[in-house]
């Protein structure tokens, strides 16, 4: 393993002159790797952004998935084959004696390989796979939605994720070939096979992909994509919503009929709006069922808060798949000393060290699957439902960061240098989240000035106190 740093000089040139398609130009802290054909893998953490807040665990994410040599003897990875889009899981085998070659052709796919996950989350490669008879895969946006969310300092976690390549002949021999062997002949993964042998048909003759430049390296060695390690269950209809409209916009409107977004566009003070929320969405049978008889008011407040930023986050980026893939992790949280204190729950009675500080079981949410977002194809629910204009309940620190981000925007500041240069964007991907970045903005703006806006949505405060203090903003102030 090598590790150089790239450096790109800012090139600027009008939208007709710029690149037509996404590629792999990102910019970053380069970890290379050699395959066994000699060509030059490369993992990329790429450059932070200005203004973000990364945790150290996420610092030692980057530097443990920029560490994977795949040709490394402890190493073994299977085709991810329980959803619609190919993918690749990666497993660690220290400890094991069994060789990666025997693993992936005797484990992957059966029994055991459902224990191996189950005990011990594997990192997932995911790339960009987008085709009529496909669901739709951009791995550029799991690279938007990590560093994105950061700049937000946003409540929901959205995984570490960080560029790899990887060459196309190996991953063809060993990934695709046994996803195709996998799939084959299940009604149930119809999709998922149609996407591996589209992936098949690339590898062969990269030029049967287009855009060429979204799934391959520039020397056309390689496919690209990214490293992340999902975590969490799925919720059921009680954040997802009912979906009982079907797919598209039926769902999301499903999904505002959710305690927690009725909540969000309830005019009432906080605590009145979260229990005429719990209210309203008993009244839906599914739900009545799905969210049980107790929700306290602190989980409210931090679905409300979540809520807040997947809607944003989806407007900015034209996410178009993601209700009825939110997920969670339980965590415990009390107050100790004055402050509040978290950890991750494994069960449902707390742990004997902090079961004296009374710990409340919290579901936080998990945006794992973000991969449907960034390209100007993908239809953008969020703003076709009006989601952000019914939204009366805010943070006022994520609305104060909003309107940063739009006025650097506008005024082609360091946030807007990082994001053209950094992610391979291209001028129109670029110019999509520019003007949706604004016109949220201006949404919410104009919600704030005509005084439909409550800026009292702070979850670590309400925790704290059982309330939160309703601030007063100056709306047009960043």
């Amino acid at each position: 393993m090598r590790l150089i740093s790239r450096v790109f000089f800012p090139v600027f040139l009008s939208a007709a002159m710029q690149l037509a398609y996404a590629s792999s130009d990102v910019k970053g802290q380069i970890f290379s790797f050699d395959s066994p054909n000699g060509i030059k893998e490369e993992c990329i953490i790429l450059d932070k952004m200005p203004g973000a807040e990364y945790s150290d665990e996420d610092a030692q994410l980057e530097q443990s998935f920029c560490s994977i040599n795949l040709y490394d003897e402890s190493i073994a990875v299977c085709p991810k084959t329980w959803s619609t889009s190919p993918g690749m899981e990666v497993f660690h085998l220290t400890g094991k004696k069994t060789a990666p070659a025997v693993f992936e052709q005797s484990t992957c796919g059966t029994s055991l390989h459902k224990e191996i996950k189950a005990s011990g989350l594997p990192i997932t490669f995911k790339t960009t796979m987008n085709s009529r008879t496909t669901s739709g895969t951009f791995s550029t946006a799991s690279l938007l939605y990590y560093h994105f969310s950061r700049y937000l300092h946003a409540a929901i976690h959205v995984p570490v994720a960080v560029y790899r390549s990887i060459d196309k002949d190996v991953h063809l021999q060993r990934v695709t070939r046994r996803g195709l062997e996998l799939t084959a002949g299940s009604k149930a993964r119809q999709m998922n096979h149609e996407a591996w042998l589209i992936l098949q048909k690339a590898e062969r003759l990269p030029d049967a992909y287009q855009p060429i430049d979204e799934l391959f390296t520039r020397d056309r060695t390689q496919i690209y994509g990214v490293f992340i390690q999902p975590a969490g269950k799925r919720y059921n209809s009680t954040l997802n919503g009912t979906r009982k409209s079907g797919w598209g916009e039926g769902q999301n409107r499903d999904f505002q009929n959710t305690a927690p977004f009725l909540a969000l566009r309830s005019e009432q003070p906080l605590q009145a709006a979260i229990d005429l929320g719990l209210a309203q969405a008993r009244k839906d049978k599914t739900l009545r069922h799905d969210m049980g008889r107790d929700i306290s008011r602190q989980q409210m407040v931090y679905w409300m808060q979540d809520l807040t930023e997947i809607t944003l986050l989806d407007y900015i980026f034209s996410q178009q798949d993601r209700i009825g893939n939110i997920d969670y992790r339980n965590f415990w949280y009390w107050i100790e000393q004055g402050q509040l204190q978290s950890r991750h729950a494994e069960n449902k009675l707390p742990p004997r060290e902090i079961a004296g500080f009374n710990p409340v079981r919290l579901m936080r949410t998990q945006l794992n699957d973000n991969d449907a977002g960034g390209k100007r194809s993908y239809a953008n629910f969020t703003k076709k439902t009006q989601m952000l204009e019914k939204i009366r309940h805010y943070n006022p620190g994520t609305y104060k960061r909003l309107l940063l981000l739009d006025r650097d925007f506008r005024n082609q500041g360091e946030l807007y240098n990082y994001v053209a240069t950094t992610f391979g964007l291209t001028a129109q991907q670029l110019e999509q989240i520019l003007n949706n970045t604004s016109q949220a903005t201006a949404i919410l703006r104009n919600s704030c000035r005509q005084g439909m806006l409550r800026f009292d949505l702070d979850p670590e405060a309400y925790f704290l106190t059982g309330q939160t203090v309703e601030q007063t903003m100056d709306c047009d102030a960043s």
